[in-house]
């Protein structure tokens, strides 16, 4: 796809997609309530419709693609559920380790094996009743390892005791999950490096997804990097379970104002940007491809930590960084095996027209598309998109009324 977006003003509203978090953690929490209510606002991204369709299958075998939610919460899921499974997914998804959750499991009873490559999918399951008891997790590697271990806990026949190790990362999203579960009935011993859960059963209830304030960070981009007008977010909430509506305090820092109104989050261009920008991501670790993208097109150097996690996501996300940037310009490099990302102002020449690879990774093609407010550029496989957020180009090109796509 081709894109480039000259001399526009933005005046938009954007009903933004649900939450793939809060969705994939809902589905999960209704099977094991065995709820007939439906969820109201499920998002329609691959992810969820992945996992609702294994979920409501009468099938034993799952391909999950990409969906590397769904490929742990439905292994947590599974093997607390009677039957022998087989789950699967797509090359890259062979190549996300999945270890620390499997031997977990089978410390608390289950019964699994690797079908292809130690430590990675295919798995096939066979689904018992867990015993549970006590584990210890190295919690800087995944938080979904954690929260699908969280989940099942309470049918666990001595409920469950999770001693979080090391440094915690994506802390919010063990929280999103350990509130849900309350909402769901469950009962939940929180702290900083323990989270207790006794035997019990969830609730049926009707529940109701919020906007997802990660899609939300790409409109804070388009405007930024548009440099005037306003935009308007429906769907979100100022009370958010998620983490990334950090977001909007961290665009105050680059000079946008977020204001809550009856109608939407109003977006409004107020400041300037700072000379510099240093974050740790370690809560936040989705937003990390948008500042980085955003802070070298507008000229501020950075220094971001907290990226462990980026190397087992979609993509390598600290590596595709550097190489995609690269073609727009930018010099940044790594530290400390991806935990760090630099930039401190260095270019190089730019291609005359970029292709910005994708990686199969959504959050590549979202965080990359509003440079061509700037400058022209192609973005290659863009139905990558469809991953969290599937009318993304749709609303842009409509939010950007001077677009011209191929």
């Amino acid at each position: 796809m081709e894109l480039h977006f000259p001399e526009t003003t933005l005046d938009a509203v954007v009903s933004l997609p649900s939450s793939k978090s809060i969705s994939n953690r809902a589905l999960i929490l209704n099977a094991l309530a065995y709820s007939d209510l439906p969820i109201r606002k499920l998002s329609d991204s691959d992810d969820t419709q992945v996992l609702l369709q294994a979920l409501d299958s009468d099938s034993n075998s799952f391909d999950l693609g990409a969906a590397g939610t769904a490929m742990r919460f439905l292994t947590a899921f599974l093997a607390k559920t009677f039957g022998e499974w087989t789950l699967t997914g797509s090359e890259r998804m062979k190549q996300r380790p999945i270890k620390i959750l499997v031997e977990a499991l089978k410390s608390l009873g289950a019964k699994i094996e690797y079908l292809e490559k130690d430590g990675f999918p295919p798995l096939r399951i066979w689904g018992s009743a867990l015993k549970g008891g006590e584990i210890k997790l190295n919690a800087g590697v995944s938080s979904q390892y954690i929260s699908a271990l969280m989940m099942i806990a309470p049918y666990m026949q001595e409920g469950l005791h999770i001693q979080l190790e090391g440094e915690v990362i994506s802390r919010p999203y063990l929280e999103m999950t350990a509130r849900m579960m309350q909402d769901y009935g469950s009962k939940i011993e929180y702290s900083s490096q323990s989270i207790r859960i006794p035997p019990g059963n969830y609730k049926a209830i009707d529940y109701s997804v919020e906007g997802d304030w990660s899609a939300a960070s790409y409109w804070y981009e388009v405007l930024l990097l548009a440099g005037r007008g306003t935009l308007l977010l429906q769907g979100l909430h100022k009370e958010s379970y998620q983490g990334d509506s950090k977001v909007l305090q961290l665009f105050e820092l680059l000079g946008i104002e977020s204001n809550f109104l009856p109608e939407g989050l109003r977006l409004n261009i107020v400041g300037e940007s700072p000379s510099s920008f240093k974050y740790d991501f370690r809560d936040q670790p989705d937003l990390a491809q948008t500042f980085a993208v955003c802070c070298c097109m507008k000229a501020i150097p950075f220094h971001f930590s907290g990226l462990q996690s980026l190397k087992i996501k979609e993509s390598d996300r600290v590596s595709a960084l550097i190489t995609e940037l690269h073609k727009l310009g930018f010099l940044l490099r790594q530290e400390n095996d991806g935990e760090q990302l630099i930039w401190e102002g260095k270019t190089c020449h730019s291609d005359p027209l970029p292709r910005i690879a994708t990686y199969e990774d959504h959050r590549m093609a979202m965080s990359f598309a509003p440079v061509a407010l700037l400058r022209p550029l192609f973005i290659e496989n863009p139905q990558v998109v469809s991953k969290s957020y599937p009318s993304f180009w749709e609303d842009l090109q409509r939010v950007c009324t001077k677009a011209k796509t191929s």
